[in-house]
């Protein structure tokens, strides 16, 4: 099941800032009132959002994050993307910590294929798509489990990462501010992440678009904290410029799919 961009900029839009009337979000999106009503429809027949008389608002009180599975099929298309990029970038043999969310875990099942992965994470699902794959070698966190993301967070989750020194992070976020800064829902999301950037050589954040017009409520580093990230558009703003001047690596993900060159990917060390 796949949702449009439009559908996936109206679900993020709803959820940060609450009941949106179909005029509104037609004059938005510059389109008729009959196509946002088909948009509406489908977010709402899915449970993404809910109707009510001249527009949609969020399910339930819709303060935190979206659910899993909707958020992993909002943006689709582009996340796969984003996965095959990092994918091209990863040679075989290499050590790799994972972090929570639908992205790291897509960019999971586009490694399947890979060999003699070693897998550090502390999301179960994405440790199922790494399990899928007999040559890889699967370690994961102990702790609390949240049942609706099957992840494990907080001090247990910290203290995994930390035991490791892995080729490479890869972790996705909650929402990026326009200053750079990177917030998630929940602090022990926050002690995760930066867990694992403090322990891997070399690290990726990967993130779409959706997340510039996220809001979140922890602050955890910037996004020029990182080696590379990879994207799916430019970033909004000056964070491309800040991005260069800081030396991180930005990669879009349309672009770098075609064409990838062998030796742009990542050396195990």
């Amino acid at each position: 099941m796949n949702i449009g961009s439009r559908q996936a900029e109206i679900a993020e839009l709803v959820r940060s800032e609450g009941f949106q009337t179909i005029d509104d979000l037609a004059a938005r999106y510059g389109v008729t009132t009959q196509t946002i009503r088909r948009d509406v429809n489908a977010l709402c027949d899915r449970g993404i959002l809910l109707r009510r008389h001249g527009g949609v608002e969020r399910p339930h009180d819709g303060q935190g994050n979206l659910g899993y599975q909707t958020r992993m099929v909002l943006n689709l298309p582009r996340k796969q993307a984003i996965a095959r990029a990092v994918a091209a970038r990863i040679p075989d043999g290499a050590s790799l910590a994972f972090g929570i969310g639908t992205t790291p875990e897509l960019v999971m099942r586009a490694l399947t294929a890979h060999r003699g992965l070693r897998i550090f994470t502390n999301n179960l699902r994405l440790a199922a798509a790494a399990a899928s794959n007999p040559d890889f070698e699967v370690t994961i966190a102990g702790g609390q489990l949240r049942p609706a993301d099957l992840d494990l967070i907080g001090r247990t989750a910290e203290d995994f990462f930390a035991k490791y020194r892995v080729d490479v992070g890869i972790f996705g976020v909650g929402a990026i501010e326009a200053d750079g800064s990177l917030l998630d829902f929940h602090d022990g999301e926050v002690l995760a992440r930066q867990a694992i950037l403090a322990n891997c050589r070399e690290s990726l954040l990967v993130a779409d678009r959706t997340k510039f017009d996220r809001r979140a409520v922890v602050r955890g580093g910037r996004i020029d904290d990182v080696a590379t990230f990879v994207t799916d558009e430019a970033p909004p703003g000056s964070i491309a410029e800040d991005l260069a001047g800081a030396g991180v690596a930005l990669v879009i993900a349309d672009s770098a799919v075609e064409g990838e060159a062998p030796d742009s990917r990542l050396a195990a060390q």
